[in-house]
């Protein structure tokens, strides 16, 4: 059992890595709620479904034309509506009330068009998986764990050591200044869309393909990382890792003596814990007042 609820918490926490990644750097460079990522993770299994279920697409083309159309929805919100009401002068919690209306509005589409019922992209017979350890493991969460680490090691260095990655570091740390000195903040932005989009959108098809999918599933996604975000430290990679591993272990081995449903309320208590004793997460700086 022990070994089995290990093997839970490091896929789980590989999903929530990913959200959480993608969440924070765009949260980072905008300085608000992203609500419609939610949407974004949401949509690409839907758009695979679409492409290779109803269209008939060969499997990796169809895989691949899901994700970029998702990771291309992250960048036309951002485009269409984002970049103009920064630019009217809105404030986050303006632009969070926006983020919020697009994700119903978008999770009403895809109900609309593909039906509220689960759907899923999986063929052929289901099963146990491969025994390890005394636990059962499938190649579906392998390829989880293994994307997820994959993902997390190339967002690290594309941070951490090209142009565009000082970039985005610099807008996240204060955009006017970064202005001043010839960064492109409007351009940087949208990179982060692109990114945090397209972890997002692989995300949702890496998980549709383990418990499958519905409209409704990207809200739960996105709060769990969100709150592995802030554990974590905002704007911290290897922070976004950390809360979303903690996460993942404090509902798994949680509900091992309690009821499933208290999976939620235990990442929320954990946040609260985090809120009340080290606000800024794990590997995030502590704000100090300025003194003039």
């Amino acid at each position: 059992m022990f070994t089995q609820l290990f093997i839970n918490s490091i896929i789980a926490g590989s999903i929530y890595t990913l959200i959480a990644l993608g969440f924070s750097l765009i949260y980072s460079t905008t300085k608000f709620f992203h609500f419609a990522h939610a949407a974004v993770y949401t949509s690409c299994p839907y758009f695979a479904y679409l492409f290779y279920t109803i269209l008939g697409l060969p499997f990796w083309p169809a895989l691949l034309f899901a994700v970029l159309s998702s990771t291309l929805l992250g960048m036309a919100i951002e485009v269409v509506v984002y970049k103009p009401m920064r630019r009217w002068g809105a404030t986050p919690l303006v632009l969070l009330l926006s983020s919020l209306g697009i994700y119903i509005v978008l999770q009403n589409i895809i109900s609309m068009v593909f039906g509220d019922d689960t759907k899923t992209l999986r063929s052929g017979v289901v099963t146990e998986g491969i025994e390890f350890i005394g636990a059962r493991i499938t190649p579906i969460q392998i390829s989880i764990i293994v994307t997820s680490l994959g993902l997390l090691i190339f967002v690290w260095y594309l941070m951490k050591f090209t142009k565009m990655g000082t970039a985005m570091r610099a807008v996240a740390s204060d955009p006017d200044l970064a202005l001043v000195t010839g960064i492109d903040t409007d351009r940087t932005i949208l990179f982060a869309f692109f990114l945090g989009s397209l972890l997002a959108g692989i995300a949702g098809l890496l998980i549709s393909f383990d418990v499958d999918m519905t409209p409704t599933m990207g809200m739960n996604a996105l709060m769990m990382g969100v709150v592995a975000v802030i554990v974590g430290g905002v704007g911290s990679i290897p922070g976004a890792a950390l809360g979303g591993f903690l996460i993942a272990f404090a509902q798994n081995f949680g509900v091992w003596k309690i009821s499933s449903q208290w999976q939620d309320a235990i990442a929320f208590l954990v946040l609260l814990v985090f809120l009340l004793v080290r606000p800024y997460g794990f590997f995030g700086k502590k704000i100090r007042k300025a003194e003039v």
